[in-house]
């Protein structure tokens, strides 16, 4: 297999998983029955492009194929009967002109089922949607791979065993399913922001997925203020995608990006859909995280980043969504406003909280805190424990490069 033929099926997995999964789940009402399919679908790519070429349709001829394995399986094994009441199937007649016809859309609602735990929906939705490995999984849980293995295979027998429906649910079903995908669809985003253990800083396919489904169900749930302000917030944030790194893939940090590239219009559309969703008393968590978003869009510099209205948001959001990546960036708030002194000080009670033991950004907060008082030998170790934390090669370079700075600024 040539290198090219290689790059494509790499490409395709990014960009199509999650629409050739969906699509043959359409076929088989089974997980791991399509998840086998669309496996053997890739690997028959391997071989079939080396000879044949690549196709002008790529996620077409996976889509196919693999739907064709699946039909394949069914017949010879003679599972339909069983398999069927798995995942039920829509009897309504879809709409090929729907926007909201999506074999994606039923499959996030289906993994995101209330029968399934709250973790449960998310790691399945990122291991079968998103096509990450259990390995990403894990390290996107903070937990170990055996535990999340596990905690996907009981999900994918509880889906089976209750015969969860594959399809969008009914209107008045809507309001108590949207929390748990709204969940999903934004663990999905920062996951794509900033892709665990990859030699690039962002996974485009799924901030692709996760702004699709977005869209979705915002046309499903206009009014939906959580739905609204989920939007607003990952538009925020992506508005400062093409700054984030540089032309030489170097890291930039807030501070040292471009603002004017920033995205004018997606800053306006997060903003149009939050304002509304702001009047809701109390807000959204998504809502609480966006308004800290368009603190920083709103800010024409770096310097004139208005920190205690966002340590105030991080105060409401503390009450919302209790969390200790949300109490850490609440520290770093502080650090910005009252001094790297202040931000040490804050950082120090989450020293000790098990679920940061293995987050890089705590370390990395509080080296750069460090740095910035001139603290060289604690600075170090603090960048050494992050870099050996940090799985993401943009990351870890940026993170060798303070290092190498630091030990020279010391010898110095």
């Amino acid at each position: 297999m040539n290198d090219a033929v290689a790059a494509a099926v790499e490409q395709a997995h990014r960009s199509e998983w999650s629409r050739v999964f969906a699509a043959t789940v359409s076929v088989t009402r089974d997980l791991d029955l399509a998840e086998e399919c669309v496996q053997d679908a890739y690997a028959q790519a391997m071989e079939s492009w080396a000879s044949s070429g690549v196709p002008d349709r790529p996620g077409a001829w996976l889509t196919t194929t693999a739907r064709n394995r699946a039909r394949d399986a069914l017949r010879r094994h003679a599972v339909m009967r069983r398999a069927l009441p798995y995942l039920v199937a829509n009897d309504e007649v879809l709409d090929p002109e729907d926007p909201l016809d999506d074999d994606r859309l039923r499959l996030v609602f289906t993994c995101c089922h209330p029968a399934l735990s709250r973790d449960a929906r998310i790691a399945l939705t990122l291991r079968v949607v998103c096509g990450l490995s259990t390995a990403e999984v894990a390290r996107a849980f903070l937990v170990p791979e055996s535990t999340m293995a596990a905690r996907v295979t009981r999900a994918k027998k509880k889906i089976a065993v209750a015969g969860i429906p594959y399809r969008v649910p009914s209107p008045d079903q809507l309001a108590e399913r949207v929390d748990a995908v709204l969940d999903v669809v934004y663990l999905i985003f920062t996951t794509g922001h900033t892709a665990p253990a990859a030699d690039r800083l962002v996974r485009r396919d799924l901030l692709d997925v996760a702004m699709r489904l977005g869209r979705m169900l915002h046309l499903l749930m206009p009014n939906d203020a959580a739905v609204s302000t989920l939007l607003a917030l990952m538009l925020l944030i992506e508005a400062r995608a093409d700054t984030r790194v540089s032309a030489t893939g170097r890291l930039l940090l807030l501070s040292e990006q471009d603002r004017t590239r920033w995205d004018p219009r997606q800053i306006e559309e997060g903003i149009s859909l939050l304002v509304p969703g702001l009047r809701r008393r109390p807000p959204s968590r998504f809502a609480v995280e966006a308004a800290i978003a368009a603190v920083h869009a709103e800010a024409p510099t770096w310097q004139d980043t208005d920190w205690s209205e966002i340590v105030g948001l991080y105060d409401v959001l503390l009450q919302l969504w209790p969390s200790p990546v949300v109490e850490l960036n609440r520290a770093v708030a502080v650090g910005m406003r009252d001094g790297p002194e202040a931000g040490l000080e804050a950082l120090a009670p989450l020293s000790s909280e098990p679920a940061l033991a293995s987050y890089s950004y705590l370390s990395t907060a509080r080296a750069d805190f460090l740095r910035r008082l001139h603290r060289w030998a604690p600075a170090i170790e603090a960048y050494r424990h992050a870099l050996a934390l940090s799985e993401n090669d943009v990351e870890r370079a940026f993170l060798a490069e303070r290092l190498e700075e630091i030990r020279l600024l010391r010898r110095g």
